[in-house]
């Protein structure tokens, strides 16, 4: 699978659990700009990278009103250890059925040494006040997309 929307789409809503088990759904963000970015697995090396991207960045995403959302498959527990390992300040959502992920176009084939597998495209999304998709990154690369997802946010 591979992302289907498009910039100018509505954002499809969801509810999910955060680390605390709190339901967070983009419905409840509308009037704030959202940054919702999937990542395949906690504490691995690329999303770490990526995850501390987000969190030395993220009082600039403060100031302008943005908030930041991660989502993986991992669960409540798993984002409880990640988020107090990096002292990640923002949000960690639990995907475990992929549910969102693929509605979003984030969950399918990959490919890694010549085996094929299910998994999560690292794919970010940038959801307006009114809950319009306003730009997709659709193949992330970890090291500083933080500071490419700013930039984006300031081009409007």
């Amino acid at each position: 699978m591979s992302i289907t929307l498009k910039e100018g789409d509505a954002a499809p809503d969801f509810s999910l659990q955060d680390k605390d088990g709190k339901t967070v759904s983009l419905k409840g963000l509308r009037g704030q700009r959202v940054v919702l970015y999937f990542y395949p697995k906690d504490d691995t090396p690329g999303c770490t990278i990526e995850a501390c991207s987000f969190r030395d960045g993220f009082a600039d995403f403060k100031k302008k009103d943005i908030v930041v959302l991660g989502v993986s498959p991992d669960d409540e527990e798993s984002h409880t250890k990640f988020t107090q390992k990096f002292s990640l300040p923002f949000t960690l959502l639990a995907d475990p059925n992929h549910d969102v992920a693929t509605r979003y176009g984030a969950w399918g084939k990959k490919l890694l040494y010549g085996r094929t597998y299910l998994g999560i495209m690292r794919s970010t999304f940038l959801i307006d006040e009114d809950g319009k998709i306003i730009k997709i990154f659709p193949k992330v690369s970890p090291e500083g997309h933080a500071q490419e997802v700013l930039a984006a946010f300031g081009e409007r």
